[in-house]
């Protein structure tokens, strides 16, 4: 029996995928049709296998597996880019949109084979369906990319094979199928840019910013990885284990990703930031500023935890509780979008790290801080939190930043797209800071009228809505760097769309709906 929810989803993630491809029209808007079909089809033969127990790894099973949204995101984002690129002259960024789309593509069929394979009986219809979108996806490749730029498609490929079979095994239940493909497909990304960087710095174009986030996020998972492989021989829960743990990660960071990051901006990594963070005097009033808010949220983490009595274990925070980090998040990001994006940019990667690197600290329980941290995070734990990692925190970060992150800064001649484009940045405040914040707090307090299948409510999704427009009107007001030139109908139709997909999808809407919410803007 099919899922009415799924159904649903899988109508709105098909109406932004027309909608990109009305507007791009050409051989890679037909080859993400055609990506569409066949991810629609096989996402089900995965739901089968995830209720079974049969996949290959533990996945999430609170949520379906999300296999058609996840695999629209990269290609779309790739097409968008490569169309913004294209009317700006860039040809350089135009052709890597192109190898976005095609590595995009590529891997999502990956998951989609996966899954017919090890579905018994074989699902022929399926099979031939998945062949031929394969086809045509591998055929439009051939005609259209250069011999350098498949080996980089396959490259990705290879990676995001590796990843998957590392980091699902280390992690059971902590993916669905389709968060597996967002979160290792982007990783897969960074690692082959770091690669291709490394091995080409001299002829390389790009900015010291950007080398940051690839040499931050690379570091963090290796050190990652290598801990996990050290504490299989060790108990990490020992002072002796806890003591290597902060000696090793000194080590490897200046012993290994400072000289690398050394190598690709051609400086001291340690004197470029210092430099780069206290600039300007905006810059120092918004460290200021932001340093605050932090101390702000680390303070609800502790009055929350304070107010739990000892005769309630496990009570956990309500949903309006959690979403004062969403508030303290959008004030965070809304000054650095307006006054200084580059620094917002950076801090954004700090503070990636160090949420990683303090979920580390919590999961080998590393003293002095990690059981404290067990237990002071635990009070937020939802239901999407069902692996060892606590990652829903991480994910909020990402929504936010991924937009401020992927913008293509040199495809903007003045630092900004026109039209619906020049939201991009704001992308994550508007689908996850206001909409999915106001539909959460309106939805369980005021919701009555239930949209079918779901727990999420109709007044929810109009006030998400209404605020989202509010808050594009107040945009308009204090950045004056933003001029719509009259695509208000565009700019309703994606808030409303990406409302529509946050009430209808279980996957983890923070991640998700500012990637929906970018690609429709650009």
């Amino acid at each position: 029996m099919l899922n009415k929810p799924v159904l649903v989803e899988s109508l709105i993630v098909f109406v932004i995928v027309l909608f990109v491809h009305a507007v791009v029209w050409d051989r890679y808007s037909w080859c993400a049709v055609a990506l569409a079909v066949q991810a629609f089809y096989v996402q089900f033969k995965w739901d089968h296998l995830l209720q079974l127990g049969g996949a290959v790894f533990q996945f999430r099973t609170a949520a379906n597996s999300g296999l058609l949204p996840a695999s629209m995101v990269i290609p779309l984002l790739g097409i968008a880019m490569k169309e913004r690129c294209k009317s700006a002259g860039i040809v350089y960024f135009e052709r890597f949109g192109i190898v976005v789309a095609s590595a995009g593509m590529l891997v999502a069929l990956f998951l989609s084979v996966i899954a017919v394979g090890i579905t018994k009986p074989v699902p022929t219809n399926t099979c031939i369906l998945t062949g031929v979108a394969g086809s045509i996806i591998i055929y439009t490749m051939k005609h259209s990319l250069t011999v350098s730029e498949v080996i980089e498609v396959l490259e990705v490929l290879l990676i995001f094979v590796y990843l998957s079979m590392i980091l699902l095994y280390l992690l059971p239940r902590c993916f669905t199928p389709g968060e597996a493909l967002l979160v290792l497909g982007g990783m897969s990304f960074i690692l082959n840019q770091l690669i291709k960087r490394s091995l080409n710095v001299i002829e390389d174009r790009g900015d010291p910013i950007d080398f940051f986030l690839l040499v931050a996020v690379v570091g963090v998972v290796v050190l990652g990885l290598f801990f996990t492989v050290l504490f299989v021989f060790m108990d990490s829960g020992t002072w002796i284990s806890s003591m290597f743990f902060h000696m090793m990660t000194a080590v490897l960071g200046l012993g290994v990703i400072m000289p690398w990051l050394y190598r690709l901006i051609q400086r001291n990594p340690l004197f470029w930031l210092l430099q780069f963070l206290f600039q300007t005097q905006t810059r120092v009033y918004l460290l200021v500023y932001w340093t605050l808010l932090a101390a702000s949220a680390c303070g609800i983490v502790f009055y929350q935890n304070a107010k739990r009595s000892s005769e309630s274990k496990k009570h956990q925070a309500s949903t309006i509780t959690r979403k004062y980090f969403h508030f303290i998040v959008v004030a965070t990001y809304v000054p650095g979008l307006i006054y200084d994006r580059q620094l917002l940019y950076v801090a954004a990667v700090l503070c990636l790290a160090v949420f990683i690197f303090l979920e580390y600290i919590r999961y080998f329980r590393i003293k002095p801080f990690g059981q404290t941290l067990r237990h002071l995070l635990s009070l937020f734990l939802d239901e999407r939190d069902s692996g060892p990692l606590i990652l829903t925190h991480i994910y909020l970060l990402l929504g936010m930043s991924l937009p401020v992150w992927l913008f293509p800064r040199p495809c903007a001649p003045k630092g900004t797209l026109s039209g619906a484009g020049a939201l991009v940045p704001y992308s994550g405040v508007l689908a996850v800071g206001v909409g999915d914040t106001i539909a959460s707090i309106f939805g369980s307090t005021m919701g009555e009228i239930k949209w079918p299948g779901t727990k999420k409510t109709f007044e929810g999704t109009m006030t998400a809505i209404f605020a989202q427009i509010i808050a594009v009107a107040l945009i308009l007001i204090f950045d004056s760097n933003v001029n719509l030139n009259s695509s208000y109908a565009w700019i309703l139709a994606s808030v409303s769309l990406v409302s529509l997909l946050e009430a209808y999808t279980t996957q983890i809407d923070n991640l998700l709906l500012p990637l929906y919410l970018q690609i429709m803007f650009m």
